[in-house]
């Protein structure tokens, strides 16, 4: 798989961050929140990251 990032919030690697892959996919790096009550498969886990992100990397593309 090829990743590239479109957005983070810190020069560092370790921050909030999205990714676009080869296989028209997106990555999402963040926080596992453990207080959202939800009954989540096993296999599947929850990303918690701030919106500023997600408006920083899709800007006008989310309208």
């Amino acid at each position: 798989m090829k990743v590239e990032m479109l957005a983070t919030t810190c020069d560092k690697k370790d921050c909030p961050a999205i990714y676009k892959t080869d296989r028209g996919t997106i990555l999402v790096q963040g926080e596992t929140p453990t207080d959202h009550g939800l009954n989540i498969p096993a296999h599947e886990t929850l990303v918690e990251i701030p919106m500023d992100l997600v408006l920083k990397a899709f800007g006008d593309q989310l309208g």
